[in-house]
């Protein structure tokens, strides 16, 4: 358990996502790079036999990626009972962007129809944004400042994933550049949100979590619209060892985690969840997975996950949520169902 001194600040209303709805298997992947895996004698087949991806999501060409939060938005707040004019406060922690400015947020709070008194802004952090923002979320509602929170991320692969593909399809492409652009061909599109707020009757208590840092490792995955750079052997191997320690901190501050009901972990691929894992002692039994079909689908994989398995929660499950993002950040947090 929690140690006895974090009080029941906020708790979550509803979680909810949105699948896009092409399916891309990885095996087309391959017959797009099919030349150049010959070329530089790279196997075909690694997305699904290695990275454990048979399949991610796009969206529609003309589909923006705050009309997809949007539409997640909209589920969350209907499972929650909530009005758009109740929303006092709209987090967006999208990766994806279409511009700089104006901020994603924008976009999504006028989809939405929600009040000019609802504080609205943007919130990026590679793939840990969304349990960021429902730290910031428990804070606004513990000290009063919003009542109810609404937390959206929607991403899409489909450009990045097109305009990699034409680059590894050049023939000067090298074996490197296969291996320091695979990550970008692991990934997904879809939407996920969440409502927060006070505890209510028919809410699940969120106990936040345990954060660390190791900012030394920024430049080993680099990424934009157009592509992501990666030391992928390096990533893993350094997220890993943040992982450990996050892990071996928060049970030293009192935190139980070597038995909670479900762990929902980012997902990154197969070769991650085994690892993390084994690392941890964690029974992969209690891993739901979405990877398999979706793909990595950055900050919303794991509001997404957490979505799919909601009608198998009970209550008082304990589900703890783990995010290792680019940077390297990890966050770890609890939720009681």
């Amino acid at each position: 358990m929690p140690p006895p001194s974090l009080p029941d600040r906020a708790q979550i209303w509803s979680v909810a996502h949105v699948e896009a709805p092409e399916r891309v298997a990885s095996a087309w992947i391959d017959e797009q790079l099919a030349e150049s895996y010959a070329r530089c004698g790279v196997r075909p087949g690694l997305l699904e036999d290695v990275a454990g991806i048979a399949a991610r999501r796009w969206w529609p060409v003309d589909t923006t990626f705050d009309e997809a939060a949007a539409l997640a938005g909209a589920r969350a707040l209907e499972a929650a009972g909530v009005a758009p004019g109740e929303v006092d406060l709209l987090i967006s922690t999208s990766v994806c962007k279409h511009h700089l400015e104006p901020s994603v947020a924008c976009a999504v709070h006028h989809r939405l129809g929600l009040s000019a008194t609802c504080t609205n802004f943007d919130l990026g952090n590679a793939c840990l944004g969304f349990i960021n923002a429902m730290n910031i979320a428990t804070m606004a509602i513990a000290t009063g400042s919003a009542r109810v929170v609404l937390l959206v991320d929607g991403e899409g692969s489909r450009q990045v994933q097109e305009e990699t593909i034409a680059n590894l399809r050049a023939e000067d492409t090298t074996t490197t550049d296969i291996f320091e652009q695979f990550a970008s061909l692991t990934l997904g599109s879809g939407a996920a949100a969440m409502v927060m707020g006070a505890p209510r009757a028919d809410g699940h208590a969120f106990l936040g979590g345990v954060t660390r840092a190791a900012t030394k490792h920024h430049e080993l995955c680099v990424g934009d619209l157009r592509g992501m750079r990666t030391d992928t052997a390096a990533l893993l191997e350094s997220g890993l060892e943040l992982a450990a320690q996050t892990f071996a901190d928060a049970l030293d501050d009192g935190w139980g985690w070597r038995d909670c009901d479900r762990y929902v972990m980012h997902q990154v691929s197969k070769v991650h969840t085994t690892r993390l894992c084994e690392l941890l002692a964690i029974d992969e039994h209690r891993v739901p997975l979405s990877y398999p079909e979706f793909g990595n689908i950055g900050p919303a994989a794991l509001p997404y996950t957490l979505s799919t398995i909601t009608d198998a929660l009970e209550p008082g499950h304990r589900v703890l949520l783990m995010g290792i993002g680019s940077g390297l950040n990890c966050s770890m947090a609890e939720i009681v169902w």
